[in-house]
Order: C-alpha cells, then sequence, then structure tokens
C-alpha cells in the first residue's frame, strides 16, 4: 500500500503539535506490504536504514515524505518506516535504498501524488464539501483505477472544520 496523508489533518489530528507549519499537500506517509488474507506484516526484520546511502535521494525525500510532525528529524521518519514496513516487502523490496527509490519512483515518476490527482479533477482543499465518490472516482482516474482506501481522522485540534 503507498499510503499518503494531508498534512493538515495529520497536524490537526495528532495529540503532538506540528513544529512547522503544513502545506496543503498529501505527502507520503509510506509504503506497506500488505496480505490479500490477514494482518498487515510489520517489523520483519531489525535492519536498520543507513543513512549515509540516501545521499542525493534526500531532497525529493524531504519534498514528497516530510516527517510532517518534526520537519528536523526526516531520517528518523523513514527509518521509523523502512523498519516496520519496508523490511517486510522482501523480495519485491531488496533493501533500504531500493524501498526508498521505490517511493520516489511511484510519486513522481509514475505521478501517484494524491494533490497533483486531485487538483486535476479540479478538486481543492478550499473547504468545499465533496461527496466521497468524487475523489475515489478522480484518484481511480490517475492512477489506473487502482481503488484507493479512505482513513479519516478527528480534528482534535479545533471545532471547526478543515478547510
Amino acid at each position: 500500500q503507498f499510503t499518503q496523508q494531508y498534512q493538515p489533518a495529520v497536524c490537526n489530528s495528532n495529540p503532538t503539535h506540528c513544529n512547522d507549519p503544513t502545506d496543503k499537500l498529501f505527502t507520503v506517509h509510506g509504503l506497506w506490504p500488505s496480505n490479500r488474507n490477514g494482518p498487515d506484516p510489520e517489523k520483519c526484520k531489525t535492519t536498520a536504514l543507513n543513512s549515509q546511502k540516501i545521499g542525493n535521494m534526500t531532497a525529493q525525500l524531504e519534498i514528497i515524505w516530510p516527517n510532517v510532525l518534526n520537519r528536523s528529524d526526516h531520517v528518523g521518519f523513514w527509518e521509523k518506516e523502512w523498519i516496520k514496513h519496508g523490511t517486510c516487502g522482501y523480495p519485491t523490496i531488496k533493501d533500504d535504498m531500493h524501498y526508498l527509490q521505490t517511493v520516489i519512483r511511484l510519486y513522481i515518476i509514475q505521478k501517484q501524488n494524491v494533490s497533483a490527482i486531485l487538483s486535476k479533477a479540479a478538486i481543492q482543499p478550499n473547504g468545499t464539501n465533496r461527496p466521497l465518490v468524487d475523489i475515489e472516482n478522480a484518484i481511480r482516474r490517475g492512477t489506473n483505477n487502482t481503488k484507493p482506501k479512505f482513513k479519516c481522522q478527528k480534528n482534535t485540534r479545533t471545532t471547526t472544520e478543515l478547510v
């Protein structure tokens, strides 16, 4: 599962305050191997992320996969996702660098960027209520008819509607 999160929703639904202002964008949350039957695998190996090898991927990853809650620790967030989910992707995901490269390929090269997909369908985060089916259909059109899974989170910061 290639999961993305809407940055303002992350900050509004998390007990930990975001350290920096968010962008009104969907960015990567993680790449999670999944099982067709049964629970999804987690923490399959204890292989740490080799942060020394990230090198020229860093700039792209910081944009598409930021640590929304703490923008001074992107690598820590990527490592957490790698250990919890990425290590379970073998043999499809060969190692930590292949995991990060796959995220870049999905988001940038294969254009599975939910913000861009919704923008192309004239769906903007402007406070307008939209039927979920409109959002689902836009994502399907932008992802070769892949059915998205949605997870809504309650806004715990304010009593006003998210815009």
